[in-house]
């Protein structure tokens, strides 16, 4: 169990990022390229047996810790016993499925650390914790790689190779088009530095889901607010390009144009 513990030290966003992606690295491994090895290795006749990943991009199949509680979180145990008992797609799915759960549980464990020297404020360690997830939350889950269904999605939201061309020329035109036509949130007061306020507006940016299409914000496409509503709209989703929002004093969005029409 050497180098699946971690260690104890508070740790910044990043850093436990790092560590949940070589973890998640080593276990793809394991239930991808390497299955064959790690099939043979979950033999039924042996005792409950674990799926380790490490943040070295490795993995292992082991027993669970003796001490109670572990240093860390424990992987879904006796994954071997189920080995024989179903189909071979279905057993490595569920341990893919067991797998990130086991992952988050780890990373949040070293998330639930921060700040714990104390001398981060509580804002500050909300912020690390939420950008965490965030960058996580960006990767398909190893069930997805495993079943293929990563692949599909990607698949699907492929743009054709023009409209990659169209937002990168038209990237900083939309850019300057939304800081005319966009509602931007005022700067909040706060002791903290403008870099940190301007990554928690990107963040709550990523949130925001088109009112028309339903998708996520994403920072190289045009966006639009309706004045009425006060929803968002992907410009290419209601017509309106960069260089018409620059002449638009006052936009409603087509649901609230109809509204107004009816009445």
């Amino acid at each position: 169990m050497e180098g699946a513990a971690g260690t104890y030290n508070s740790r910044t966003a990043e850093e436990v990022f790092r560590d949940f992606r070589g973890r998640r690295a080593g276990m793809i491994k394991a239930l991808t390229t390497e299955v064959d090895k790690f099939y043979q290795l979950c033999d039924p006749e042996k005792e409950n047996l674990c799926l380790y990943g490490l943040p070295n991009e490795t993995w292992e199949v082991n027993l669970p810790a003796e001490e109670v509680p572990p240093e860390l979180p424990e992987p879904a145990l006796g994954i071997n016993f189920a080995r024989d008992g179903m189909d071979e797609k279905d057993w490595l799915s569920l341990v893919a499925v067991h797998s990130d759960a086991w992952l988050l549980a780890v990373a949040f464990y070293f998330g639930a650390r921060f700040g714990f020297d104390k001398e981060a404020s509580l804002k500050v360690t909300c912020r690390q914790r939420r950008r965490l997830f965030n960058m996580i939350n960006n990767l398909p889950t190893i069930y997805e790689v495993v079943t293929g269904t990563a692949k599909k999605q990607s698949k699907d939201k492929t743009p054709n190779s023009s409209s990659k061309s169209n937002k990168s020329s038209s990237k900083m035109q939309s850019r300057q088009a939304e800081s005319k036509t966009l509602k931007i949130p005022p700067p909040k007061e706060d002791d903290e530095s403008g870099e940190e306020d301007e990554e928690e507006d990107d963040e709550e940016h990523g949130n925001t889901l088109c009112g028309a299409c339903g998708d996520n914000y994403a920072n190289d496409e045009f966006w639009i607010c309706c004045d009425v509503c006060e929803r968002w709209f992907h410009g290419k989703c209601v017509r309106i390009t960069p260089a018409r929002a620059e002449h638009i004093k006052q936009y409603k969005c087509p649901g609230c144009s109809n509204k107004r029409a009816r009445a």
